[in-house]
């Protein structure tokens, strides 16, 4: 009887004990990631220069975020993307395109395509897939990456997930559950893209990398960067705030 009874305290004592003198699991830590780097809602504005070997090109975006289910970016330079909007809504994409005035629907197939001719998919800036729910995690090891120590986290994708990589490894800090790195990797084992995030500044009170880049392994002078010059978190904003007429309006 005594057994059973002691038993319920040491899970009660376990659940309560705070993360940080637990050990945490895959989950916990990219789910601290994602509220520390993007928490509930946030509003951005970000310039991303396109560098190839013999031209730039820069791109100035706005964009609105609510969880991990709605988004809506517009672009505001140059004058001949101005306007083009991506709008996500749960499972649903659609892009917007003021030249002719059409509103498309993104089908999977497309997230694994160039966004607007960068370095960067459909689903890393729109975000059709999930980190927490589409993939198998666990942390590899820590390591110290930067002069931070860090934990080495491996995502799998879940077999009916629609995600083109065959792994992808993140670097998160452990203290502050900062993303600093990010591999990607195809189904043959072969990294296709190193990502880093790094000059941390402070952004609406919080923290974080300023700067993304992307560089493909493969592609000798290739990389994107992407900048943030403001951010502002848990801004108030609702699900009606994503919707085609609204993506429509603010690209016209």
């Amino acid at each position: 009887m005594k057994i059973i009874l002691l038993v319920p305290v040491f899970l009660i004592c376990a659940l309560l004990m705070p993360l940080s003198a637990r050990s945490q699991t895959a989950a916990e830590v990219l789910e601290s990631m994602e509220n520390v780097m993007r928490g509930e809602s946030n509003y951005s504005e970000m310039t991303m220069t396109i560098v190839r070997p013999r031209f730039e090109r820069e791109v100035s975006v706005r964009s609105w975020m609510m969880g991990r289910d709605h988004s809506l970016i517009i672009i505001t330079a140059p004058a001949r993307d101005r306007g083009t909007a991506f709008l996500m809504r749960q499972n649903n994409i659609w892009s917007y395109d003021p030249r002719i005035d059409r509103t498309t629907r993104m089908p999977s197939s497309m997230m694994s395509q160039s966004w607007m001719g960068s370095d960067f998919t459909n689903d890393d800036l729109v975000r059709d897939s999930d980190i927490l729910d589409d993939y198998e995690h666990q942390i590899l090891r820590t390591e110290t990456y930067e002069g931070h120590l860090c934990y080495v986290i491996e995502l799998i994708p879940k077999p009916e997930s629609p995600i083109v990589w065959g792994k992808v490894l993140m670097w998160v800090t452990k203290d502050s559950y900062l993303q600093l790195r990010m591999e990607q990797y195809d189904q043959r084992g072969d990294m296709i893209n190193e990502i880093k995030l790094d000059q941390i500044k402070n952004l609406d009170g919080r923290e974080i990398p300023s700067r993304i880049t992307v560089r493909p392994v493969d592609k000798s002078g290739h990389s994107t960067i992407l900048e943030y010059k403001r951010m502002e978190f848990d801004i108030d904003i609702s699900e009606s705030f994503f919707t085609q007429d609204n993506m429509q309006r603010a690209g016209r």
